[in-house]
């Protein structure tokens, strides 16, 4: 099933600059296979909606494994029966 989605990454207790992790979560998205736009707030991504559940998983993971103790992510995933879903349908 293809789905839209916005993730949010955010890395919790690793001090008050968390770019370089923000910096690593969105890596390893655009090396997911997901279509990707990277905003202020977030990342947009375009896939099957398993890739894009994988890939939140493995941001997660490689996080942890690097240090960080929480990570609290906000993910809004839109999918559709009518028609298939896109980033650029999105727009105006």
């Amino acid at each position: 099933m293809k789905a839209t989605a916005e993730i949010q990454v955010i890395p919790l207790g690793v001090g008050v600059s968390v770019r370089e992790y923000v910096k690593k979560a969105h890596e390893i998205l655009k090396t997911s296979g997901l279509q990707v736009q990277l905003h202020a707030f977030g990342t947009n991504v375009e896939g099957e909606l398993d890739d894009i559940l994988a890939a939140v998983k493995r941001v997660h993971e490689t996080l942890h494994a690097e240090g960080v103790t929480r990570i609290s992510s906000a993910v809004k995933i839109g999918t559709r029966t009518d028609k298939e879903p896109t980033l650029a349908g999105k727009l105006f």
